[in-house]
């Protein structure tokens, strides 16, 4: 049996896309007005209509990583993604499970140094070099790789829940409010690097299809997805926009789950890649 992959639902994996590659997502976790719940309980669109109610976020207790790493081991090793441990304690959380599991030794967890469809094209190379046969060792030297690879970068509409996260002054917040900014940013390296903001969400997609023009690989192959929190259809324009110049080897449309919403409100809109 091919090693088995872990990952957590910050990854932007719909279940169809993970049932597709193998892969067992383990949710991350909410809580809405004192209520603790699962990412995956909560439609997107009742996190952002409450919003307003008080919402924290935090990764998947240890105990939930233990239940994924026994139920997907198959008998030749477990590899475990986690979004960047700099914004989350599912790294921690996942690491803990492993070191629980009845043969830590075939347990590896990974930290991405990434999130959303960034994480997920890492987690998706990962299950592919499981499938061809690769070790544990293997599959993770593969989403290694592919973490020092990847690329996100995004378009925020709102910049009401950046501010509450302390990412951006409360000042620059309602001067981009009143102008209709769109603030930009590139997640790399596990850390946030802001990028010039737009003023038009047209604007915004250009800015983001503008950076990923400039990453070409002559001859690689491309993987890339693109990212949304509910603007389906602006998504799927913008990896229409990608394919009508590279078809991609990998690509897909994903949502910005709740956790991530969370603190960037909605309207979210992004392309992650990786060259090959």
């Amino acid at each position: 049996m091919p090693v088995a992959v872990v990952a957590d639902s910050a990854a932007a994996l719909g279940p169809e896309l993970a049932q597709r590659y193998g892969i067992v997502t383990v949710p991350m976790q909410l809580e809405i007005g004192g209520e603790a719940v699962s990412e995956q309980e909560v439609p997107l669109e009742e996190l952002v209509a409450r919003l307003d109610d008080g919402v924290k976020t935090s990764g998947p207790p240890p105990g939930a990583f233990a239940d994924a790493i026994q139920r997907a081991d198959q008998g030749d090793g477990v590899v475990v993604l986690t979004v960047a441990s700099r914004f989350s304690s599912t790294y921690q959380s996942a690491a803990m499970a492993a070191g629980m599991a009845a043969d830590p030794t075939r347990v590896r967890v990974i930290d991405t140094g990434t999130a959303a469809g960034a994480e997920g094209l890492v987690v998706i190379a990962a299950a592919e070099a499981a499938a061809a046969g690769a070790d544990v060792a293997g599959v993770a030297r593969r989403a290694e790789e592919v973490a020092g690879k990847v690329r996100l970068v995004a378009a925020v509409e709102q910049l009401t829940y950046l501010v509450r996260g302390g990412r951006v002054p409360a000042g620059a917040a309602r001067v981009g409010t009143h102008l209709g900014v769109r603030v930009l940013f590139e997640l790399r390296g596990a850390k946030l690097h802001p990028m010039r903001p737009s003023l038009s969400a047209e604007g915004a997609t250009e800015q983001i299809l503008g950076a990923w023009r400039r990453s070409k690989v002559p001859g690689a192959a491309l993987h890339v997805a693109a990212l949304h929190a509910l603007r389906p259809a602006e998504a799927g324009a913008l990896l229409e926009a990608v394919r009508a110049e590279v078809e991609p080897a990998t690509a897909f449309v994903g949502t910005f789950g709740p956790v991530m919403v969370a603190h960037t409100g909605p309207g979210v809109i992004g392309l992650a890649w990786w060259w090959d």
